[in-house]
């Protein structure tokens, strides 16, 4: 609750100039509070006479924060598949609950968990709270967000982590709001500050011309959204034991505005860079479609893809599909071969964890060469013809 202190109030309506929410006004000199308010706390910070407080707000940041406890990944599932970054997920957070020296949980929302909690609990998890409910056969933000939302309260964990894709980035913002906490998203690190455990979470900032690190340092849960391709999975041990705890939510919170009619797999021709070992992707450096011919048959003789940086997506010389990089997609292939590519942190973020890279550039000083496992300085309309040459010689042999 926000109390407001008349006698101290001077009616100098910084507290209005600074609410978000249109909750307070300045009215006869004397701040008065509505319902909209949300309990943010910038009119208090803004107050130089002193004159607001949000009861309870001192207990809330003091002891209750020790109350948190665990780290938890949201597991992603719809239509009998578990997302690949809820295992990539489960990778990073083993390591986090390890530093931290707590359990590692997984949440599982559907109709039917079946033996989903067991592979979870394969992966990295120490036990899997398992909601099983028809209303959470297809996903809602409404069931979903109030379902963690009500899990997150009753058995507060100090960290929860999701997947940055369409379902993560659509109904976590939800959960962070309703839990008056912070949210970062689109992670692309994250790790534990030594000096008070507190979760550091790194993403792209300024349109990813540098990585902002982010703590949050007075509310729990510790929230984050991660990027899909960025961590490494474990390798799954089907001999790992765990905890299954079954959960039960209130009817009346899984019910939703939103009603689901059907689900359409997209058909046609996609280009799946995800699942490609080797990626063979293009810069500005290569000049047209000419460039990108050389580039697709030495995808075809290696059995690979075709990648792009933004400024060849813009450029027109091929499709958006194709894009790596902060405005496009993740990938983190065996080897990532980049032609004429600068290096540019936008485009490094899409695709520093590949397992090899290899940079071709006849500029020796560009930044993609810091990340590149091995180097080639020269002009790829040189090196290319003859890459492919060695390549076909070898496989006829």
């Amino acid at each position: 609750m926000l109390l407001i202190d008349i006698d101290a109030c001077v009616g100098c309506g910084l507290c209005e100039a600074n609410c978000a929410f249109d909750a307070i006004h300045v009215v006869d000199g004397i701040a008065e509070v509505n319902e909209n308010c949300t309990l943010c706390g910038s009119c208090v910070d803004s107050c130089d006479a002193g004159a607001l407080k949000i009861e309870g707000k001192e207990k809330e940041e003091g002891d209750g924060l020790a109350a948190w406890s665990g780290i938890w990944v949201y597991a992603e599932y719809r239509h009998g598949r578990v997302a690949p970054v809820t295992f990539e997920l489960l990778g990073v957070g083993r390591k986090l609950a390890d530093t931290k020296q707590v359990p590692l949980s997984a949440v599982l929302f559907t109709d039917q968990a079946g033996e989903v909690p067991d592979q979870l609990i394969s992966y990295g998890a120490d036990q899997v709270y398992v909601v099983e409910n028809p209303a959470l056969a297809e996903f809602t933000d409404d069931a979903y967000g109030n379902a963690l939302e009500d899990l997150a309260r009753q058995y507060k964990p100090e960290v929860i982590l999701a997947g940055a894709t369409a379902i993560g980035r659509s109904f976590i913002p939800r959960v962070a709001t309703s839990l008056k906490t912070g949210l970062t998203a689109d992670c692309t690190q994250l790790d534990i500050q030594v000096e008070d455990g507190a979760l550091l979470q790194t993403r792209p900032a300024f349109g990813g011309n540098i990585m902002a690190t982010i703590a949050c340092p007075n509310t729990r849960p510790q929230m984050a959204t991660v990027r899909p391709l960025v961590m490494k999975a474990n390798i799954p041990d089907p001999t790992r034991k765990g905890k299954i705890i079954s959960c039960k939510v209130s009817q009346d919170r899984l019910g939703s505005r939103v009603m689901v009619r059907n689900f359409v797999a997209l058909e046609g021709d996609q280009v799946n860079l995800n699942e490609a070992d080797i990626v063979i992707s293009g810069g500005r450096g290569m000049d047209g479609d000419k460039g990108f011919k050389l580039l697709s048959e030495l995808a075809h003789q290696l059995d690979g893809a075709v990648a792009a940086s933004r400024a060849a997506v813009d450029s027109g010389w091929i499709p958006y599909p194709h894009q790596v990089g902060q405005t496009g997609k993740t990938v983190s292939p065996k080897v990532y071969i980049a032609c004429g590519i600068s290096g540019a942190i936008q485009h490094l973020v899409g695709m520093q964890s590949a397992d090899t890279i290899i940079a071709i550039n006849r500029d020796p000083h560009a930044p993609i060469f810091d990340v590149a496992t091995y180097g080639v300085v020269g002009d790829v309309f040189e090196i290319l013809p003859k890459l492919i040459d060695k390549i076909k010689q070898a496989r006829s042999s």
